[in-house]
């Protein structure tokens, strides 16, 4: 019995597979996060959502990871690789990180004495910058080719995306007020340059290549009628646009908090020009 998704050689077939790494993968992320969230909120109002937000990243995480996606992404299907990349970057770690209340990030960061170097990397230029590096990185041919032959490498590759997600994303959603970027102007203009503007550069390399660039998902066995170069194009259109919906919808709801905040500013000068104005 393999622990982690691997690639493997023998046609694809509908037969569920066991991943027992992955199982306690996802015990390890959610017993401990519940155990701490029932024993300090009580009757927080906001804990109920935070705690829906966690346990659906997570899901989310699972979903991304086992089979039969985490199997099909390992070995067969390059687009199923990219669907792994955008559910870990885009939905499992923006949600684990809406779910983690500011006392348990400031718990965690002190108990790995981690604090000064998550404040360093989550600025947003260094932020943005290594998301992409990592992005490009475990997308380069010989990265997939050589990582996803082992267990322990495509177990890197997933925990890579996960990190790389929970850097993306820490700017905008991070537990830490002090850690997220000064105003919502500059987290909409990061997002839209790091998650979407850049990500376009590989995601048409791969969309218009004139061959299959991964030997992996080359020589695999076929799976769902899709040849090796159309599944690399499927896979380069959905690095290039996948994560528009979530990445245009982040800023638009990022547009609405700031005209809500702009509005409480401005009522709030008016009523003080009117208190002056009584006085």
């Amino acid at each position: 019995m393999t622990w982690w998704c691997v690639t493997l050689t023998e046609p694809w077939a509908w037969s569920p597979k066991a991943y027992p790494g992955i199982w306690a993968s996802v015990l390890l992320l959610l017993v401990p996060y519940l155990v701490s969230m029932r024993r300090r909120t009580g009757a927080n109002p906001h804990a109920g959502r935070r705690v829906a937000a966690f346990v659906g990243g997570v899901a989310v995480y699972w979903l991304a990871t086992d089979w039969p996606l985490g199997t099909l992404g390992a070995g067969y299907l390059a687009s199923a690789h990219m669907v792994q990349f955008l559910l870990y970057t885009l939905g499992a770690a923006p949600l684990i990180l809406l779910g983690i209340p500011e006392w348990m990030g400031r718990r965690v960061l002190g108990r790995l004495r981690a604090y000064r170097a998550v404040r360093l990397l989550t600025k947003p230029l260094i932020a943005g910058v290594a998301y992409n590096v990592i992005l490009l990185a475990t997308h380069a041919p010989a990265t997939v080719d050589t990582f996803r032959s082992s267990e322990l490498g495509s177990f890197a590759l997933d925990a890579a995306w996960l990190l790389g997600g929970l850097l993306l994303w820490m700017p905008i959603l991070s537990p830490l007020p002090e850690l997220q970027a000064r105003s919502y102007f500059n987290k909409m203009i990061y997002l839209f340059l790091a998650a979407q503007v850049i990500p376009m550069i590989p995601g048409g390399i791969l969309t218009f290549a004139d061959f299959p660039l991964y030997s992996t998902y080359e020589l695999a066995p076929r799976t769902f009628g899709l040849e090796a170069r159309s599944d690399q194009a499927l896979a380069g259109a959905l690095m290039k646009v996948g994560g528009l919906p979530v990445v245009w919808g982040t800023m638009f709801g990022l547009m609405i908090r700031w005209a809500r905040s702009e509005g409480h500013v401005d009522d709030r000068e008016r009523r003080r020009r009117a208190a002056a104005a009584q006085g």
